[in-house]
């Protein structure tokens, strides 16, 4: 199928809504193995309340293909090598992962992260060990910077791929 007869993909602004319900459908061991394992049903809601909360730092999104919500993804202010640049990340639940929706989601993203401005740059940091998210910042247009190691969750450091996007003119 080529692009043209894909469902459409689409971010739609992260709500109290619904994101709480989809962190929570996100948070499986199967989708955490390379974040450190699933979070704490308090943490899950405190990282809903600070998506609510980026206020210009940042946006969180809902993924959706067709109109079903299919993941999150966004970007947000982080520090990098002495740095000021902004992050993403993603999550696709098992019922779409598998085609392409996460690249096409990252695409989007950097288009919004290049739209507000502030940072010239967009990184992403996959684990090395983790095939998925490291095909998904090259099909998405990043150009792997190179290993490093890095701190997540608080207090767990692993080996990761620094991706890096420009985002900005």
């Amino acid at each position: 199928m080529d692009s043209s007869q894909q469902p459409a993909v689409a971010l739609k602004p992260w709500s109290d809504e619904d994101g709480l319900e989809l962190l929570l459908a996100l948070n499986t061991p199967e989708l955490t193995e390379h974040l450190g394992g699933p979070e704490t049903p308090e943490k899950v809601v405190d990282r809903h309340r600070r998506y609510l909360r980026l206020d210009g730092r940042g946006q969180m999104f809902r993924i959706t293909l067709g109109g079903e919500v299919a993941g999150s993804i966004g970007y947000w202010e982080t520090t990098w090598q002495g740095e000021e640049v902004w992050e993403t990340g993603w999550g696709v639940l098992p019922a779409f992962q598998g085609r392409g929706l996460a690249a096409r989601a990252a695409r989007l993203v950097a288009a919004e992260a290049g739209a507000a401005g502030r940072h010239a740059f967009l990184h992403a940091f996959p684990a090395t060990g983790h095939g998925a998210s490291n095909a998904v910042c090259r099909k998405a247009g990043f150009t792997l910077v190179g290993e490093a190691v890095i701190e997540y969750p608080k207090g767990d450091w692993h080996p990761c791929n620094d991706w890096r996007l420009a985002v900005a003119g």
